[in-house]
């Protein structure tokens, strides 16, 4: 296992910043560069093999290797959403959809993309106010208490447990046999976070730990699992910093985990606030461990940091991060391959005396 990202590159430089910081293991969406130089992303209803072959051109020659993509079915609400009509169950425009990610899918795998991740949201991540954290930062905070629980439901209006699982189940049907032909792996993030059934018209039935092992159930395949968001899961549980070990062995086990989000809680279940990885409930070094005794073989990556002071918030505060987990790593002695050892760069180690 390594580190890696998910992070939108913001222009060339975030590029070369991983490349610097050994972040060489990434999920990142194609793009085109805009008159000012900045990066924006190119819809994946659109992607064609010579767009990702580009991609990952420009990629490599920064030193980095793209090792999954997001498919458009994001964590934001069906509102936000780029394939809404999936998770509202309307047919033929579902299909058309479906047929799109089919596409995705197999030209992930002839361009050599192993794996994407994935979404099957219809609220989004519901919030309560951000709070204050370490030093004054600004983290994302869930305090059920402090929530609307009478917000009305969105376009998808009220969704029973049963229409909600036959609506995963007909997704499902048509792309894990896709996935299994191509030789990709498809990553589903959890429900972020857990709610009481009913909120906002829906129950989010993959935001539970019971849910998720019914959802690796369906249509069961080395090439449907899950990316693991280690703070949603968190967010799922009474007492995270005991729990959370036997739900990475559980996964990992079964391997059916695809990518980590390495993130850390305080709180629990619905009361938490999202904080960096060294201050919260998890012991983050034990997790590794955990993953290390499943033979977990992916990315960690940083996600949901909270917001810093000075000019480039996103940037020093992810480095932060992908710094921890590169020292958690070597402190359990996990093995790190060299990139530009293996490109046959020669290098020296001088010792003064």
């Amino acid at each position: 296992m390594y580190v890696g990202t998910q992070v939108a590159p913001r222009d060339v430089s975030d590029l070369e910043v991983w490349a610097q910081l050994g972040v060489n293991n990434i999920c990142a969406d194609p793009f085109y560069e805009d008159e000012n130089g900045k990066y924006v992303s190119i819809n994946p209803h659109d992607w064609t093999v010579d767009i990702l072959e580009k991609h990952i051109e420009l990629l490599s020659n920064h030193g980095l290797s793209l090792d999954m993509v997001q498919i458009p079915l994001s964590s934001r609400p069906l509102e936000e959403s780029q394939s809404p009509n999936i998770m509202l169950g309307k047919s033929p425009e579902r299909d058309k959809e479906i047929e799109s990610i089919q596409n995705l899918i197999s030209l992930c795998s002839k361009v050599g993309i192993p794996a994407v991740k994935y979404n099957m949201n219809i609220i989004g991540i519901p919030r309560s106010e951000s709070e204050k954290g370490r030093g004054g930062s600004i983290n994302s905070t869930f305090r059920w208490e402090k929530i609307n629980q009478n917000d009305p439901p969105g376009i998808a209006g009220v969704l029973d447990v049963d229409t909600n699982w036959e609506r995963i189940d007909y997704f499902l049907e048509r792309i894990v046999p896709v996935a299994e032909e191509h030789n990709v792996r498809l990553a589903c993030h959890p429900h972020d976070p857990y709610t009481p059934d009913g909120y906002k018209g829906v129950s989010r039935v993959l935001g539970t730990v019971e849910g998720l092992k019914k959802f690796i159930s369906m249509h069961e395949s080395p090439y449907h699992g899950l990316n693991f968001c280690q703070g949603t899961i968190s967010e799922m549980l009474d007492d995270p910093g005991n729990e959370i070990f036997d739900v990475i062995k559980y996964f990992g086990e079964k391997k059916k985990i695809f990518n980590v989000h390495f993130r850390n809680i305080l709180g629990k279940k619905l009361d938490f606030m999202e904080v960096f990885p060294d201050e919260g409930s998890i012991d983050m070094i034990k997790a590794l461990k955990a993953y290390q005794e499943v033979n977990y073989k992916y990315m960690l990556m940083p996600d949901h940091v909270p917001s810093i002071s000075g000019p480039n918030k996103t940037g020093v505060a992810f480095s932060y991060c992908y710094g921890y987990i590169t020292a958690g790593l070597q402190s359990i002695n996990e093995p790190r391959e060299i990139p530009w050892v293996k490109k046959g760069f020669k290098f020296f180690l001088i010792v003064l005396d």
